[in-house]
């Protein structure tokens, strides 16, 4: 299996939107009503939203690809682009999606490893993200990288008030 990995640039929006779309769709439509999913999706999702989340400085997005299709990405933020106050020592690890028919062939182990890179290179002292409580693959896969819950917050699906879990993991 060929596997690269690439920064995204203002070009790939569509492609991002795309990805975006049909990701966050597989992962959650099975849980979720579809007016909170649409909800959701249609304000995350625009192109105008993800074109200024791509200008901001602080915010990276990589496409994964297999065989030269996109199979993925990964979002990490710092300083002030983190969903939380977490401080200058952190990244925040915001998406890994990866499309179903690329689970469970180590691409979000992949991109885990891209993100401690990043966090290496930038002098980070601790990687962390929120993960919805109920994505237990995603918690699991989370653990066994090293990450432990070290709060919660609430996240808005829609008009539906949901929980996510906030897991650190301290890098060296």
């Amino acid at each position: 299996m060929t596997i690269h990995i690439r920064k995204c640039t203002k070009e790939d929006v569509h492609k991002l939107q795309e990805i975006s779309y049909d990701t966050f769709n597989e992962t959650f439509k099975d849980q979720n009503s579809p007016e909170n999913m649409d909800a959701y999706m249609n304000k995350a999702f625009t192109i105008k939203q993800l074109e200024e989340e791509l200008s901001n400085p602080f915010s990276q997005f990589f496409f994964v690809n297999v065989h030269d299709e996109i199979a993925g990405y990964l979002k990490v933020n710092s300083n002030n682009a983190q969903s939380e106050e977490m401080g200058e020592e952190a990244l925040e690890i915001e998406r890994i999606y990866i499309k179903s028919e690329f689970q469970k062939q180590g691409l979000g182990k992949y991109m885990f490893h891209k993100a401690i890179e990043i966090a290496q290179k930038d002098n980070k002292t601790k990687i962390w993200l929120g993960v919805w409580e109920k994505n237990e693959n995603a918690i699991d896969f989370y653990k066994k990288m090293g990450f432990v819950q070290t709060g919660a917050h609430s996240f808005y699906m829609g008009d539906e008030k949901q929980i996510d879990l906030i897991m650190t993991k301290t890098i060296g």
